[in-house]
């Protein structure tokens, strides 16, 4: 059932497929919106209650008008929902704002998977670079140099180019408008990356062996602070891995999905 979220001063998108048991909350990243999700769905549906929503801005949610906190977004879906507890099942930028959720609420998390994540509050992943040629791009309104540009960062699996990939291709592109409309409005949640210790749900991280190699050394930082976290390689992903390898994603959220059950 696809629904309208009211979160403060806005409101998501949110599909719920329904069902009994322990609900599993599916985070996108910033690289794409809920859709990314599809090519796992099949694999997980039937079997769970599945709830999916996009970010501000993202997808069929409607841009941001008003300063927000991403992790607050995330408490505003279970909330609706009715949700006491959820697997939350995040990748990137959602990983960031489902672990500072976990570290908010831990009681609610009954589980916690982990795909390419990002976390707040982590000094040796400077973007600088990468922000000033997005910049660059934009003001010379070269939206196609950006999707170029962000393949040949996050989508090396396939060859890093929009010919090579046009599937990740149409993902990044179509987030582009939510990049540029969440300036000013997205507030970074409070550091966490020192705070990962805290953290006692049940939990897996997957990283891509062919992301950004500075990307591949947070997330075994990552998983070296979380306490008993399973660290997942996978050799065929670079940051888009339910799309490189979807069978492999749905198998470790179902083996994750168990243990916190």
């Amino acid at each position: 059932m696809e629904t309208m979220v009211p979160v403060a001063g806005g409101e998501l998108w949110a599909d719920d497929t329904g069902g009994e048991g322990l609900p599993m909350v599916l985070v996108h990243p910033g690289v794409g919106d809920s859709t990314i999700w599809d090519p796992v769905l099949p694999a997980l549906g039937g079997r769970h209650r599945l709830i999916r929503y996009d970010a501000r801005g993202y997808g069929r949610s409607p841009a941001p008008v008003t300063p927000y906190r991403p992790a607050a977004d995330l408490a505003g879906v279970l909330d609706h929902f009715g949700l006491d507890r959820a697997v939350v099942v995040a990748s990137s930028m959602g990983g960031a704002a489902s672990i500072s959720f976990t570290l908010d609420q831990p009681e609610r998390v009954a589980g916690l998977a982990l795909f390419v994540p990002a976390v707040t509050g982590y000094d040796d992943l400077d973007e600088t670079e990468l922000y000033q040629e997005v910049e660059r791009l934009a003001k010379a309104d070269d939206m196609e140099g950006i999707v170029r540009f962000g393949l040949g960062l996050w989508g090396r699996a396939a060859g890093g180019s929009p010919e090579t990939d046009p599937v990740a291709a149409a993902h990044f592109r179509a987030v582009l408008p939510a990049w540029f409309a969440n300036i000013g409005h997205q507030q970074p949640d409070p550091p966490a990356y020192d705070r990962l210790g805290e953290i006692a749900a049940p939990t897996v991280l997957a990283l891509g062996e062919q992301d950004r190699p500075e990307v591949v050394r947070c997330n075994e930082r990552m998983a070296a602070r979380i306490p008993g976290c399973r660290l997942a390689r996978l050799a065929g992903s670079d940051h888009y891995p339910t799309l490189r390898e979807p069978e492999t994603v749905a198998r470790l959220v179902e083996e994750l999905y168990a243990e916190a059950r």
